[in-house]
């Protein structure tokens, strides 16, 4: 009876031993190629074994569940988003998550984007942790070493990449720091006798340069154009700006009444540069905001097709209003 049992035994363990070696060395079957999931943080193995489930890498949880813990890794799981190019078998899929070797992700910070759109941007990204969603600005600041009192125009547009699980200030921190190094860079180089006392009056002229045209061949000549009101001591007139002070309140049809509300950032009711930037400058409003064109021109209009009409007299001016504004309405 005893050998009998033990018999029994041997074959039971003999069994298990042939599923677990079939199961460790079949290749899991991956809904299509490639393939991409994400572990979250802090979870346990039982944890990941269900989300590996609940992604569609793995049947059931309890397998890869008993290999990780037959080889004493259960607590060596690292979260993160992994990329497959093939179907791995479950050892090579526990080797992976083991070793960390996750896939990059990456998130596009866009050039004209405000603070709030940004903000949405981290806030809606689902490997990114979300560490700063109920800070205020001013502690965002702090959290990030900037000694700015506004966040506006502070962070460089670009593509950043990053390992899953990131925290949002992270990349908030190296958008600011790739910031202060590109303006430092611009204004070392800037010409001479600009009408800015500092760094951060070029940042705001490079906001306002990147919201008013998207064509980069033009915004050398609409910095052109800021340059030459300020040495004047007249007033911008830039509706960007106005819009920007609207706020939430703005419903993308800018009115005559809105052109007459003071606010600080009604560059029709006030004159020089308004108190911040509007947006997120790229390298090409700021390499246009320290050198601005040489020309005379002190008034430009749109001509409907993304390109602007540039005018030295206000004479000059208003029959171009008339050509490409009043006759296209």
């Amino acid at each position: 009876m005893i050998k009998k049992l033990f018999r029994l035994f041997v074959l039971a363990l003999l069994l298990v031993a042939g599923w677990v070696i079939y199961f460790v060395a079949t290749p899991l079957q991956l809904p299509s190629m490639p393939y991409d999931f994400t572990l979250k943080h802090g979870s346990s193995l039982r944890g990941v074994s269900r989300q590996l489930v609940d992604a569609n890498v793995l049947k059931e949880p309890w397998t890869f569940t008993v290999l990780v813990r037959v080889l004493g890794k259960a607590g060596e799981l690292k979260a993160g988003n992994y990329y497959l190019e093939k179907n791995p078998t479950p050892f090579q899929l526990f080797r992976m998550i083991t070793r960390g070797d996750v896939s990059q992700s990456e998130i596009a910070l866009i050039e004209g984007w405000n603070f709030r759109r940004m903000r949405q941007a981290l806030d809606e990204h689902q490997a990114i942790r979300h560490d700063s969603a109920q800070m205020s600005e001013q502690e965002i600041l702090e959290k990030i070493g900037a000694q700015e009192k506004l966040a506006e125009g502070l962070f460089f547009p670009d593509t950043y990449y990053f390992s899953s699980g990131m925290s949002d200030l992270d990349i908030l921190r190296r958008a600011y720091q790739a910031m202060q190094k590109r303006l430092e860079s611009a204004w070392a180089e800037r010409d001479p006798l600009l009408p800015y006392l500092t760094p951060y009056e070029a940042l705001i002229m490079a906001s306002i340069v990147e919201k008013e045209t998207g064509q980069a061949s033009e915004r050398p000549m609409i910095a052109g154009v800021f340059v030459n009101r300020l040495r004047l001591n007249m007033r911008l007139q830039t509706d960007p700006t106005v819009i920007y002070g609207l706020g939430g309140g703005f419903d993308g049809n800018l009115r005559r009444t809105d052109l007459l509300a003071d606010t600080p950032y009604n560059t029709y009711t006030r004159s020089g540069l308004p108190p911040g930037p509007i947006s997120m400058p790229g390298w090409g409003a700021l390499q246009a905001a320290v050198h601005p064109a040489a020309t005379k021109a002190l008034y430009f209009v749109g001509k409907g097709n993304g390109t602007h009409k540039f005018s030295s007299s206000l004479e000059e001016h208003n029959l171009a209003v008339a050509r490409y504004q009043l006759n296209r309405k």
